[in-house]
């Protein structure tokens, strides 16, 4: 039954991810690819690629997440308790985000 629960949240996580990505003219699909959706994700904040590098260090992955997301949900118009939100309760926030009206004010993507 918890595993039921599981992959209901994930894809929960997942298609609002994917919304969001299609929303910032990314390629949705790069929600379901490990680390490529958080390169995405890096390109959608306007932080530099090498960031990932800053994910695979314990600790510091909390903080770079917290602030990537806080620009995401900037460039989506959203407040910085939204971009916290993000990164503490995706499987809440990325569907609003991703299923909402919030519209993508960063520049255009290259995809």
């Amino acid at each position: 039954m918890l595993i039921v629960v599981y992959l209901v949240v994930i894809a929960i996580i997942v298609a609002g991810m994917w919304k969001t990505f299609t929303k910032a003219g990314q390629p949705g699909w790069a929600a379901i690819v490990p680390i490529y959706n958080i390169v995405v994700l890096l390109e959608i904040a306007g932080r530099p690629v090498w960031w990932i590098v800053l994910f695979l260090i314990p600790c510091v992955n909390l903080i770079v997440s917290i602030i990537v997301m806080i620009d995401v949900a900037a460039k989506f118009g959203k407040s910085a308790g939204f971009g916290v939100g993000l990164a503490l309760l995706g499987f809440i926030f990325f569907p609003i985000l991703g299923f909402g009206d919030a519209q993508y004010q960063g520049t255009a993507a290259r995809y």
